[in-house]
């Protein structure tokens, strides 16, 4: 079984107890994706199910997973938006990574940005870049909260490699904490080519 589905199984198989094992097993052993796409409509289903129906389908491939797990994404309990991220990236839903900018660059949200963020570089899409810049840039007012997501662009800007993300890269210099990262992630970017002359 994948590290990641066995470390969700256990934590979810902790949140339903044992007044809901049966539903629990029952949910976690099949293998009808009909039946776990149903759980995500159903009313009143707890959130483990949800999540784990969510899950499920997002690793097979299924984008009736698609709304639940971009929710779960923007979850105040970061297992959940690691555990979304983890299904998104492997949904193969074209409208993933506009979902994930859309998370990582809300002000609003901006504490629940770092699995957002992490997933745009996962997926390396077109949106990736411009969302990390964004919220990077965001990240350099005085006293910010946010630094965990702040490093979390930094490097993902330098793994993606693109050149579009050097100015801000160079603004990051400046933020002691920030900088050896920002160092780091400037290293990885292509070569600058010397003007020409004359």
């Amino acid at each position: 079984m994948d590290e990641e589905l066995r470390a969700l199984t256990q934590r979810l198989r902790q949140e339903a107890g044992a007044a809901a094992s049966l539903s629990y097993e029952r949910l976690a052993a099949t293998h009808d994706l009909d039946a776990l796409a149903a759980v995500l409509v159903a009313p009143e289903q707890p959130l483990w199910a949800r999540e784990l129906a969510a899950f499920r389908l997002g690793v097979a491939g299924d984008r009736r997973a698609f709304e639940a797990l971009v929710l779960l994404l923007n979850h105040r309990d970061p297992q959940r938006c690691a555990s979304a991220a983890y299904a998104l990236a492997r949904l193969g839903d074209p409208r993933t990574a506009r979902a994930a900018a859309a998370l990582a660059t809300n002000e609003l949200r901006v504490a629940y940005a770092l699995h957002p963020v992490r997933l745009l570089v996962e997926l390396r899409a077109p949106e990736s870049v411009p969302a990390l810049v964004t919220t990077l840039a965001r990240r350099f007012r005085p006293h910010d909260p946010y630094r965990r997501v702040a490093l979390a662009c930094v490097e993902g800007l330098g793994a993606l490699g693109d050149e579009k993300a050097r100015p801000v890269l160079n603004e990051a210099l400046v933020h002691p904490e920030l900088a050896r990262a920002a160092a780091d992630a400037l290293k990885r970017l292509p070569a600058q080519r010397a003007p020409r002359s004359g």
